[in-house]
């Protein structure tokens, strides 16, 4: 059985005082990187940030979830140790449970946003 591995995308709002929103997370299977994230949350931001920071914020998410940039652990773990002051990444995450469907969607839940 192989481990669910994860990542959670957070948007940083008061990095001084590390007050952040969870705003999705990327997923790995063992063999592709999935990248999955609530709309509803990064329009959150539009009053929180200014129109250029949340332009900054709502592209990167957008572009990570095209994968466009994720394809290795080591991406993962690069923007886990070098992020800005808007976006960042956690470390690569593993637990015991088998990669599903139902899993993918209790990470989702319990991490990002409850559908």
């Amino acid at each position: 059985m192989s481990k669910l591995r994860y990542s959670v995308i957070f948007g940083e709002i008061r990095p001084e005082i590390s007050e952040r929103i969870s705003l999705g997370i990327i997923i790995y299977d063992g063999r592709q990187f999935k990248v999955r994230y609530s709309e509803k949350k990064l329009k959150l931001l539009k009053s929180l940030f200014t129109e250029k920071e949340y332009a900054f914020v709502s592209k990167m998410i957008r572009t990570l979830s095209k994968n466009e940039l994720i394809n290795s652990e080591s991406v993962i773990n690069y923007l886990s140790r070098y992020s800005n002051n808007l976006v960042s990444v956690s470390k690569l995450q593993s637990i015991d449970v088998e990669v599903s469907k139902k899993n993918i969607d209790w990470l989702y839940n319990n991490y990002v946003y409850r559908c």
